[in-house]
């Protein structure tokens, strides 16, 4: 039967903050006799010389944006969504392979369509007052099929779309596009075989979408949940559960903060290779800082666990003022270097006729390109921290067998900027109208990087370009709809596949009514040559056979220039040394359920 939600949803950002301040109190008089209460500190051994307990404390320069996964589409939601939801899959955090999470085991169809999932018996969704007696029921088959309906329904309510399912089931699952259409009662291609048994037929076979099957947006929820909070959806089977949601201010700095406190699920199904019960931590706590100074000064005086994403200049600021702590056996701070599956880029309006897609409009955003110095601005204003300044396409230089360097991209040519844009009717910049960067300040480093664009653009092609610093909730309304001219985007990896970027320019993704709003792929971009490319790599009955179709289909978007790729990031990590079991990766997957705080061994001298 297909779903109603019209009467369920009515949500915005500052609505979900209102309702989380209510819920916390509420959800922790349910919740707050059981052992993850977030305020305790007692540490209890495990085995494997293992320990339970204590609190791992992190910061987010970006406020999350909803923990309703059919909504999420920007990082910080995903990586806290990802301890509360959980799926039929997981992925390895230091490899990024695929795991059992609620599947213990699954069997793929001989022509690579109809996946059959095997569900783990006794997994319970979170205690909550939505049950009877607050207690949470088992999960079943039937709530994925429930789970997947909800990921294809259309509208969560009159104006908010569904976010997620491009990103998932559509053109992808038997009957999804139908459902989604509201053409059917149900997903002809999810079918439950047994209260443990779930069986998804695909159109046709995709390599991409096991590893789908590891979004939040692919998680489990339960029916009695999402008639009780609706949007404001809070409860799930992972392993963390929602605590608190609070309002201070920052004693330092009398600033208005944020923190969201995630506590331990006391019932989690998992256990360690040791066999014990998950996750050892009491609780997560996340604070919304927008500086890197700040969250500087809270690491050095370990109220924070780890910072991620520092210039190389602060990083070695602190290296050489605290060495002593580096230098310690063992180290009090450990800094790790990696590189990202993610790329930082600005978005063209296409639909805006200065910049579309006809000959004039090619040549505008092409020179804005070649206008652009990449290696001034890492080595400027990233102190190092990126990949560059060789700029191929838009998908980034880590993954493996799938060479970005052989995709032609921008370098700076300052001539070339300027032939283009007269060649386009505006010869140094004349009747060139001031043009707007819409963007959010990301800890400062986006608006950094916007000023030098801004004085580059106007060294070299005399253009204004004027900045607006919005809210990242803004930000991502008014890229959907358009509401614009340029805008700062990003990208990091869902999954690890080039598909997963040249997915943001797949032209059938773009509704045909200029007012709706296009999900992924903003620009609005459309090339039928490069949509045909993308599906014959999708398609591909071999890696080798898919990167060559990507490849050539990246080539012919970054010749229609409809993005200014800038990066390819790379981050710094520094870590309290306490902090175990915690692997960085190139998605910036998370997953805290086996990660402890436990003081490191002493090494032992020996004659």
């Amino acid at each position: 039967m297909r779903i109603k939600l019209e009467t369920l949803f009515r949500y915005d950002y500052l609505n979900m903050k209102r309702a989380f301040l209510a819920i916390s109190a509420a959800f922790l008089m349910t919740v707050g006799c059981t052992d993850s209460d977030p305020s305790t500190t007692e540490k209890r051994v495990a085995k494997g010389d293992r320990e339970y307990g204590g609190a791992f404390k992190l910061n987010e320069r970006d406020e999350f944006q909803t923990l309703f996964p059919y909504a999420i589409i920007d990082a910080v939601s995903h990586r806290i969504a990802g301890q509360i939801y959980e799926g039929l899959i997981k992925l390895n955090t230091r490899d990024l392979s695929i795991e059992p999470r609620i599947a213990t085991s699954w069997e793929v169809g001989a022509e690579g369509k109809v996946y059959t999932f095997h569900l783990k018996k006794g997994v319970m969704f979170h205690d909550d007052s939505c049950f009877p007696d607050g207690k949470g029921r088992e999960v079943k088959a039937s709530d994925f099929k429930y789970s997947f309906e909800l990921l294809c329904t259309k509208l969560i309510n009159d104006t908010i779309p569904n976010l997620m399912f491009e990103r998932t089931f559509k053109d992808k699952v038997v009957g999804a596009n139908e459902f989604y259409e509201a053409e059917s009662g149900e997903i002809a291609g999810v079918k439950v075989v047994d209260d443990y048994t779930l069986e998804v037929t695909l159109i046709q076979p995709s390599s991409s979408f096991i590893y789908i099957m590891a979004y939040p947006a692919a998680s489990v929820v339960a029916n009695e949940a999402v008639e009780k909070y609706g949007a404001n959806l809070i409860v799930g089977s992972g392993p963390f559960m929602f605590g608190e949601f609070l309002e201070d201010n920052d004693e330092l700095t009398g600033e208005p903060i944020e923190k969201l406190v995630l506590i331990r699920n006391p019932n989690y199904h998992e256990a360690d290779r040791f066999g014990n019960q998950l996750p050892y931590l009491d609780s997560v706590i996340i604070s919304f800082y927008n500086s890197q100074k700040r969250e500087l000064a809270l690491f050095q005086d370990h109220e924070l666990d780890m910072i991620l994403g520092l210039p190389a200049e602060s990083v070695r600021d602190i290296v050489e003022q605290q060495i002593a702590y580096f230098e310690k056996k063992p180290p009090i701070f450990i800094l790790e270097r990696s590189a990202d599956m993610s790329t930082q880029f600005y978005e063209f309006n296409l639909a805006n006729p200065l910049f579309g897609l006809d000959a004039n409009g090619l040549k505008v955003r092409q020179a804005i390109s070649y206008a652009i110095d990449r290696e001034k601005l890492i080595e400027k204003v990233l102190s190092g921290e990126a990949y560059g300044p060789g700029i191929h396409g838009i998908t980034p230089p880590s993954f493996r067998e799938y060479d970005n360097s052989k995709i032609q991209g921008y370098s700076y040519d300052p001539e070339k900027a300027k032939q283009l844009l007269a060649a386009a009717g505006y010869p140094d910049g004349e009747n060139f109208p001031t043009i707007k960067l819409e963007l959010n300040s990301g800890g400062f480093r986006n608006t950094s990087i916007a000023f030098e664009v801004q004085k580059q653009l106007s060294n070299v092609l005399n253009i204004n370009l004027e900045l607006e610093i919005v809210s990242m909730s803004k930000l991502l309304d008014d890229r959907r709809y358009a509401r614009g001219d340029m805008f700062r985007s990003g990208w990091i990896a869902d999954y690890p596949s080039p598909e997963n970027f040249l997915l943001l320019m797949y032209g059938r993704n773009v509704p045909e009514d200029t007012k709706e709003p296009s999900i992924l792929n903003t620009p609005r971009y459309r090339n039928e040559a490069f949509d045909k490319l993308f599906m014959q790599g999708v398609m591909g009955d071999s890696l080798s056979a898919r990167y060559s179709a990507f490849a050539e289909a990246e080539q012919m978007m970054m010749n229609d220039a409809p993005l200014v790729i800038l990066w390819y990031d790379e981050q710094y990590r520094l870590i309290q040394s306490n902090v175990q079991n915690f692997s960085i990766n190139a998605m910036h997957y998370r997953d805290y359920s086996e990660v402890y705080i436990q003081a490191p061994k002493v090494e032992q001298k020996t004659n």
